[in-house]
């Protein structure tokens, strides 16, 4: 199983690969710009190569990119949705030139608008996207955990967007963990991962279950609220994460840690803390 961590591009996206490795990254997330801001500067060349022969030369694979956190895709208002498809489109671009095959994005918020409309809204937005697109590429689309009415919490939601979306070679799944302990799937339980799996098989195949962020939570299940803790930590615990890791189905998917840095653990240790829970099962 390959794990890894968001790593920071300060100074130079290309600096994230030697952050990588300095933790012990198999696999990892960026941004590839300011996550807060709508404006960015392009890449350069030389940043591009370089980006690009390190990630060769370090054998990190495979790179992910987040999408940045203003833009909403699900959003009722004409100016904020076609800014947000601008915005993607752009962002999709970046990942090609940089090789980057994959990129995480969440559904946004319909703004007081009834959730079929959001839901509508994503779709639409995708479709336009993917439309003229001629990349590789991949949208992964991640659950939430539901506060301020963000879609997604609901996996079978996330589910019948990616089964609507024509360009299927071009979009899959990223499971947080913490988010959907926040929202209500107690991953605690056999049970309940097992049942979760099954209904994204069953609906759009685990093949399009990419991408695993292995996060803790601070607050306990069905809290509503987006809370990352240290893996055995939080309210999953140790045990929930056995839980996770035994199932076999996806230990070809790559778990990438979004978990504090503090005095009590950084990215280092919770990428050891990991890999010793998996020793344990």
């Amino acid at each position: 199983m390959k794990i890894g961590a968001h790593i920071s591009i300060a100074g130079s996206i290309e600096l994230s690969i030697k952050r990588a490795l300095v933790v012990g990254c198999d696999t990892f997330q960026i941004f590839t710009r300011n996550p807060r801001s709508w404006t960015t500067k392009e890449l350069s060349e030389d940043a591009i190569s370089n980006f690009q022969n390190s990630v060769l030369e370090s054998k990190l694979w495979p790179i992910y990119a987040h999408m940045p956190y203003l833009p909403n895709i699900a959003s009722p208002e004409t100016e904020m949705w076609n800014k947000s498809i601008l915005h993607l489109k752009e962002e999709l671009v970046r990942c090609d030139a940089l090789k980057i095959p994959y990129i995480i994005t969440h559904l946004g918020s319909p703004k007081g608008s009834k959730k079929e409309k959001g839901i509508s809204n994503v779709v639409k937005a995708l479709n336009k996207v993917f439309k003229k697109y001629k990349g590789k590429c991949v949208i992964l689309l991640e659950n939430t955990a539901g506060k301020d009415g963000r879609l997604g919490s609901s996996i079978e939601d996330i589910c019948d967007i990616i089964s609507r979306i024509r360009n299927q070679d071009n979009i899959g799944f990223c499971l947080d963990t913490c988010h959907a302990f926040a929202s209500g799937y107690d991953l605690r339980s056999s049970e309940i991962v097992k049942d979760m799996l099954n209904g994204i098989d069953e609906c759009v195949s685990l093949n399009k279950l990419l991408l695993i962020h292995s996060n803790d939570s601070k607050f306990d299940l069905g809290s509503g609220k987006d809370r990352h803790e240290h893996i055995g930590l939080g309210c999953i615990g140790e045990d929930g994460f056995k839980t996770i890791l035994r199932e076999k189905r996806i230990r070809k998917v790559p778990f990438i840690c979004e978990t504090p840095v503090d005095d009590r653990r950084d990215d280092k240790g919770n990428l050891e803390y990991l890999r010793q829970l998996l020793m344990k099962i």
